[in-house]
């Protein structure tokens, strides 16, 4: 917990020391979840709970210590925070180790839901390789003729040869009756010799199976990988979500999945992150891609794609006009890929989250963005541009399209250079939003005055849970002035720590002339009406 404090003149300490920022508060919840997931002397005597009950008592217990805390601080209101923050460190022990003595509360195996789908769920719990005696008794529930399952999840147990090879058996005899199956991360740190023979026999049992969900990811397959899953793949003529995530998926890979779907007609989500996919590797999953016209989610990022795989997966996507999700972030598509990207946006009506973010758009590309989305895509909820060195010259455009998008709940514009000319913009654009969430402008040179206008204007919205604009060139005074705003909602106001006075904007000028800039320049855009382009 960073509680250090920066000498400044005319600061009032309680506000470094307490409450807490959001960060701060996230990074316990982690922590404590760590702790609570961690073998010890009280999971062997307790046992260990799951990674996903953890988490819901590791929240818990950091609402329940925040608030007696905070109880303990506005009965000592003269205090600076210290002792506060002691109460809230000694409260989260006391009840983190009352859940570690309880143990685990839920069975991790067998999880029944509404729809009357049984899930067998062995991921829950550390990660670790498993022999054939630990996978006979972690499959036991498999062969018993009373449950009916229909989904399994086996990822975060490595299996070696022995172990798969008795998986295989059960899953062959229950194959029939699956319609989900995540083999995700299921032979982690073992030799390729092995770990192949463990997916082909995985692949074999249950070959023929009518699946409509299939997860491979985090098995580093490359080719080898796909194709030792290959009579699994190829014989799935239903499939409606295909996870192919972090698994290796170069050019040759991307060619093998091509090859060995031999359906895409029912696809509806369809996920490649964090691959190393480039150019070449683009060409063949844009052929698959294009043979996907019910495709609703499509996710390629991080996948080292340039311009000339950007603009084949543009030409491609222009084919799944029911397309809701569309996840392109952390690629090089450059101006020449924003551009084509633009020309399929334009077609893509039923658009509701877009995240192009750290694609190197520049200005060009945000631009011919911008002008797409005016004209479609009215429902859109999501919309995330960081990272893509946009400046006031396409603030405009870009703020006109925001206006016209009444349904937005999330704006990531962060790590951009926005400045205050571009942020005060933006302000202005998302004025009328009546169901925002999440506003993040961090990192984009601003000042006292953007800093300001985007507070005032986002501190009015009943459903704001969080603007982030740390990361900036904001003056102490500005800092005051927005802290201000959310005295009554500071849990909705993002960390600030980051914070530069004095950035690289900074000009050596008296307070008064600085209030005065900043004055002038809201005043100049404060009547600024956001123009839209006409159709």
């Amino acid at each position: 917990m960073d509680l250090s404090l920066k000498p400044t003149q005319n600061r009032v300490l309680s506000v470094k020391m307490w409450p807490p920022s959001k960060s701060t508060r996230l990074m316990l919840v982690e922590r404590m979840t760590k702790n609570i997931t961690t073998p010890s002397i009280f999971s062997r005597k307790y046992g260990l709970l799951s990674l996903q009950e953890a988490e819901q008592d590791a929240k818990r217990i950091e609402d329940l210590a925040f608030a007696t805390a905070n109880k303990h601080f506005h009965n000592e209101p003269d205090g600076d925070g210290s002792s506060a923050v002691q109460v809230y460190a000694k409260e989260s022990s006391k009840l983190m180790l009352e859940v570690i003595k309880r143990g685990p509360q839920e069975d991790s195996h067998v999880l029944a839901k509404p729809s009357g789908d049984i899930l067998f769920d062995i991921s829950c719990g550390r990660r670790a390789f498993i022999d054939e005696d630990e996978a006979r008794e972690l499959l036991r529930p498999l062969t018993d003729p009373h449950h009916s399952f229909t989904k399994i999840r086996f990822s975060n147990r490595s299996f070696g040869s022995e172990a798969a090879k008795f998986a295989a058996t059960v899953l062959s005899s229950i194959k029939d009756q699956l319609t989900q199956v995540d083999l995700s991360d299921v032979v982690a740190g073992r030799p390729e010799a092995e770990a192949l023979e463990a997916m082909n026999m995985f692949s074999s049992a249950l070959e023929g199976s009518k699946l409509r969900y299939l997860d491979l990811s985090d098995n580093a397959l490359g080719e080898k990988g796909i194709r030792a899953f290959g009579s699994l793949i190829k014989s799935q003529n239903d499939l409606e979500e295909l996870y192919l995530m972090n698994d290796g998926i170069s050019e040759d890979a991307a060619r093998a999945v091509r090859e060995l779907l031999p359906s895409t007609g029912k696809i509806r989500v369809l996920q490649f992150h964090n691959n190393m996919t480039g150019d070449e590797g683009a060409i063949p999953i844009a052929e698959i891609v294009r043979q996907c016209p019910s495709l609703e989610d499509f996710r390629c990022s991080s996948t080292r794609i340039g311009s000339v795989g950007g603009v084949a997966l543009a030409e491609a996507l222009e084919h799944c006009s029911h397309l809701k999700k569309l996840d392109l972030r952390d690629n090089m598509f450059g101006v020449e890929g924003g551009i084509s990207l633009a020309k399929t946006l334009s077609v893509l009506t039923h658009l509701t989250e877009i995240y192009m973010s750290y694609l190197n758009l520049e200005d060009e590309g945000t631009e011919a963005l911008s002008e797409a989305l005016l004209k479609s895509a009215p429902s859109l909820e999501v919309l995330e541009l960081a990272g893509n060195d946009i400046t006031i010259k396409s603030t405009g455009k870009l703020a006109a399209c925001i206006a016209s998008k009444q349904s937005l709940s999330k704006l990531n514009l962060s790590e951009n250079e926005l400045k205050d000319e571009g942020s005060i913009l933006i302000a202005k654009a998302v004025e009328g939003h009546d169901q925002l969430v999440e506003v993040d402008l961090s990192t984009n040179m601003i000042r006292r005055a953007g800093a300001r206008a985007l507070a005032q204007t986002v501190v009015k919205k009943h459903t704001l849970k969080l603007l982030n604009i740390n990361g900036n060139f904001i003056s102490e005074e500005g800092i005051d002035e927005v802290n201000d705003m959310f005295k009554d909602s500071v849990e909705k106001l993002g960390p600030l720590d980051d914070n530069d006075p004095e950035g690289e904007d900074f000009e050596d000028e008296s307070e008064e002339e600085e209030g005065e800039e900043d004055n002038e320049l809201e005043s100049k855009l404060g009547g600024l009406k956001i123009k839209q382009e006409e159709e």
